[in-house]
């Protein structure tokens, strides 16, 4: 039910995954939510000459939560759940938030308040998958 055959080659896209690699990958993808969150925070208060630095570090941090986030959605809930699509709008809004921080430097206090209630709500989803 889970392969596609294509030119006599079978793609399992419900691919079972082993525990350690489980568990590497949820350990990774909490690693670069806090580093992409601590790096947002950092834009905040951050010195404009950080701006390329924070915002490297910014990107690599969001790249791993979006392709490890995937690769668990594929795992363990076979690619089902609506509620990752507010999920990943949740992710673009905070791969966002860094860049503007540097940009609108009277906005800052607004800039937090959407950040939080962003980490709020995909936190939210991850655990009550509302739909």
């Amino acid at each position: 039910m889970g392969a596609r055959h294509r030119r006599g080659a079978t793609f399992s896209f419900t691919s079972a995954m082993n525990p350690p690699e489980l568990n590497a990958l949820h350990i990774i993808h909490v690693l670069s939510v806090l580093g992409l969150t601590g790096a947002t925070f950092y834009a905040f208060a951050g010195a404009p000459e950080s701006r390329k630095r924070v915002l490297m570090w910014s990107g690599i941090a969001s790249l791993l939560v979006l392709l490890t986030g995937l690769r668990l959605w594929q795992a363990v809930y076979h690619f089902h759940g609506a509620w990752v699509v507010v999920k990943l709008v949740c992710w673009l809004g905070l791969s966002a938030i860094s860049g503007i921080a540097y940009r609108r430097r009277g906005a800052i206090g607004l800039l937090v308040l959407i950040t939080l209630a962003l980490l709020a709500t995909a936190l939210a989803m991850v655990y009550v998958r509302p739909f």
